[in-house]
C-alpha cells in the first residue's frame, strides 16, 4: 500500500520488459522482492544496486499502464510502501492502475501553479467525484473539477510540478490512473445489497 506522496524522481536507464531505474532515496531500505511504486504502478524489485533497481514488467502491466511508453532518460515518480508508522498524507493507493488517461491541457495558473485536465476512460466515470481522491502517475491528487467525458481537472502545486514527472506532461501524454479503492468496495457492497 502507498500514499501517493512521491518520494523521489528517478531516471529510466533501460525500458521494455525489464525496467531499470536510477535513483538514490528509495534505495535506503529497498531489498530484492520488495515493492516499489513507479508512476503509481506497484512493481517488485528484482535487483538492487547502489545506483538503482530493476523490475520485470508483465504483459498486463505493459497493456494497462504507461510504463511501456518509457524510454531511457524518462523521469518516473517513485514511492516506497507505507509502514505502520507512516503518516497517510495522501490517500490509500494500492499501486494497481485501473487504466490510462490522456492529458488534455496543462495550463499555467500563475505563482508556479498549474491546472491539469486529464481525459479518463468512461469505465472509471462512476468512481470520479469532485473533491474526491485520484492517483495520476502515482501522485495523490484531489479532483477540483469534473466534466463530461469524463475529464478531470486538478491543481498541480509548485512542489508537485517541480518534484514529480508532471513537469514532463504534454497534451496527449498517457497518464496512469488509479481510482479510490474505497469507491470500488462501496459500489460492490451496494450492488450486493440490491441483489440480496
Amino acid at each position: 500500500m502507498f500514499t501517493g506522496i512521491v518520494e523521489e524522481l528517478g531516471t529510466v536507464v533501460a525500458a521494455g520488459t525489464k525496467l531499470e531505474v536510477r535513483c538514490s532515496m528509495v534505495l535506503s531500505d529497498l531489498s530484492i522482492g520488495a515493492s516499489v511504486a513507479v508512476n503509481g504502478v506497484c512493481l517488485t524489485a528484482v535487483t538492487v544496486t547502489p545506483e538503482g533497481f530493476t523490475a520485470d514488467l508483465a504483459p498486463e502491466t505493459l497493456s494497462r499502464t504507461n510504463l511501456g511508453d518509457l524510454a531511457a532518460g524518462s523521469r518516473v515518480n517513485l514511492e516506497r510502501p507505507v509502514t505502520p508508522a507512516t503518516r497517510l498524507s495522501g490517500h490509500i493507493v494500492q499501486g494497481h492502475v485501473d487504466a490510462t488517461g490522456e492529458v488534455v491541457t496543462l495550463d499555467a495558473l500563475g505563482d508556479s501553479n498549474w491546472w491539469l485536465k486529464v481525459r479518463a476512460p468512461k469505465s472509471l466515470d462512476r468512481y470520479l467525484v469532485e473533491k474526491g481522491s485520484v492517483t495520476l502517475d502515482g501522485i495523490s491528487l484531489t479532483i477540483a473539477a469534473l466534466e463530461a467525458g469524463p475529464v478531470i481537472g486538478v491543481t498541480i502545486i509548485p512542489h508537485t510540478y517541480t518534484n514529480t514527472s508532471m513537469c514532463q506532461a504534454r497534451v496527449g501524454t498517457r497518464i496512469n490512473i488509479e481510482v479510490d479503492v474505497l469507491a470500488k468496495h462501496v459500489e460492490k457492497l451496494i450492488a450486493g445489497m440490491r441483489l440480496g
